[in-house]
């Protein structure tokens, strides 16, 4: 079974990842290209003074955008049309029962001190997710890895311990970047990676100057600017100045409280993909109270999804059901009953739990969300009526991934979402993965993750993944309210392809390379 360039046989469960809002216009002329030229200057929010190029720490949008949408490659990308297509491998085969993975890499590829790339820095690349004392949100992918095998300079076999159709589409997760074997540290110091763009300056936390790689081995098909500036803008109302009077060409996380502003500069537009982002209030399950089955889910039953939806996203978004696999996926199950708000069912489950009530303590920021604060002050209203105190702890935006979350017992937090099932599961929900923000542990769902993985009858694979939303849903940590649009906005002088990625934001946190100036 051979994969090339495009999806194909088992590789189809992301189809649906390629879908996008209509509310994103073509911005291409038709039989006009895309020129070259010119300094972007983006507006990031999620930027960190912890920030640095180790990819295996990257967990918000500045140093996605500018790891691996910028300065280094994967092995693996998702196309804007959702399907995925080789980046530093240029083609990949399979054994039937998908446990064994041939990755062709691709030839005349240098790093940016000129060191070429090959097989020796493919292995040593993933074997850094695994290594004694790494703190990776990707181990848990190459943990799966039993084998890897160098055939020559430019080919490795992969053998996994189970089979996973899903796999290529997991080399494509943004902590994977690649480094060269043997200068791994410094390549971290200095940003050394194979990408379109090299690095000029970086100061964590603030701003990163790149500049375009001659003779790149992507050719003129992509990274179309002469430099680009990245700052660091993590308050929302600085980022929609900066974009209004044109001190940016784009930003990320618009506050659709602002959508008539935007809408009425004739200078900017806002481009909004609908994908499976969500945002979340994840409970460490092994701290009470939230280690009570009953009162997880009477605070379930005390939000009320819908207010959220229209007051937090003012539309820009669907009510969510406590799990995280989103319309956009390819088992995504609708039909599941839904979380409704409902006061009373929440008294109920409380005392069924031996309480006549209940106090605690929700932190927030809008770093982890743009109006997580507000959504938080939403929820301490409607949980109220069903006798739940919850006190909203404002934390600081910054150092708030490395403070608060994985560390506070309730919090407030956001997903990109995956293109698969098996990826967003096990990223976040798999019994020990560093990024299980919850720490839930459920026999059956981890029984189901391990054989749904491996499973290639898609209509076997459709009844797991729906039992385990089933779970996640009604005993899992996370409150999950909303799904949220990714809206973003650009100045009318930036163009692109008609398809803009719904796999993250600002399409596929690839716009650096995607993207042009018309004039």
């Amino acid at each position: 079974m051979t994969f090339n360039m495009n999806r194909r046989g088992l590789l189809k469960a992301g189809a649906a990842a390629g879908i996008v809002a209509a509310t994103v216009k073509p911005a291409m002329a038709a039989g006009h290209g895309p020129k070259k030229g010119g300094t972007l200057r983006l507006g990031l929010a999620g930027a960190n003074t912890s920030d640095s190029w180790d990819g295996r720490t990257h967990s918000d949008s500045f140093m996605i955008v500018m790891g691996h949408g910028a300065v280094f490659d994967c092995l693996t990308e998702i196309a804007a049309d959702g399907s995925l297509k080789g980046e530093l491998a240029e083609s990949w085969e399979a054994s039937a029962d998908a446990k064994t993975w041939t990755f062709n890499l691709r030839k005349g590829v240098t790093f940016h001190d000129g060191k070429p790339f090959g097989a020796d820095d493919m292995i040593a690349s993933l074997q850094m997710h695994t290594a004694d004392g790494a703190k990776s949100a990707a181990k848990p992918i190459v943990e799966a890895v039993v084998d890897m095998k160098k055939m020559n300079d430019h080919q490795v076999v992969l053998t996994l311990k189970a089979g996973n159709a899903d796999f290529p589409y997991l080399l494509s997760d943004y902590h994977i970047l690649m480094y060269p074997a043997g200068a791994e540290s410094e390549a971290i110091a200095s940003g050394n990676g194979t990408g379109l763009y090299k690095v000029e300056s970086f100061d964590p936390g603030v701003r990163c100057v790149v500049s375009r790689v001659a003779g790149h081995y992507k050719g003129d098909d992509a990274g179309h600017f002469d430099s680009i500036e990245a700052i660091a803008i993590n308050d929302s109302n600085a980022r929609q100045t900066a974009m209004m009077t044109g001190q940016v060409d784009a930003i990320n996380r618009v506050d659709t409280k602002a959508e008539a502003l935007y809408n009425a500069n004739p200078n900017v537009e806002i481009f909004e993909v609908t994908g499976n982002q969500h945002y979340t209030l994840p409970m460490l399950t092994n701290v009470a109270p939230f280690d009570n089955l009953q009162v997880r889910q009477a605070l379930k039953h005390a939000i009320n999804r819908q207010e959220m939806v229209d007051k937090i996203l003012l539309g820009h978004g669907a009510v969510a059901n406590d799990h995280p696999i989103g319309p956009a996926n390819q088992f995504y199950a609708a039909d599941l009953p839904q979380n409704d708000y409902d006061p009373e069912k929440a008294k109920s489950l409380l005392k069924a739990a031996g309480m006549d009530g209940l106090k605690v303590n929700l932190s927030a920021a809008n770093a982890a969300f743009p109006g997580a604060i507000d959504a938080a002050q939403l929820y301490q209203a409607s949980a109220k009526a069903a006798g739940i105190e919850i006190n909203v702890v404002q934390e600081p935006d910054d150092g708030y991934w490395s403070n608060v979350w994985l560390k506070k017992p309730w919090c407030a937090c956001y997903w990109s979402g995956r293109a698969t099932e098996d990826w967003m599961f096990s990223t976040a929900y798999e019994s020990g993965v560093p990024w299980n923000d919850t720490s839930w542990e459920n026999a059956r769902f981890q029984e189901l993750l391990l054989t749904a993985r491996a499973e290639l009858d898609s209509a076997k694979r459709k009844d797991m993944y729906t039992e385990m939303q089933m779970l996640c849903s009604s005993e899992g940590g996370t409150v999950v309210p909303m799904y949220a649009n990714y809206v973003d906005a650009h100045s009318t002088k930036l163009k692109h392809a008609e398809a803009v990625g719904n796999n993250f934001q600002m399409d596929g946190s690839r716009l650096c390379e995607r993207w042009w100036f018309d004039a």
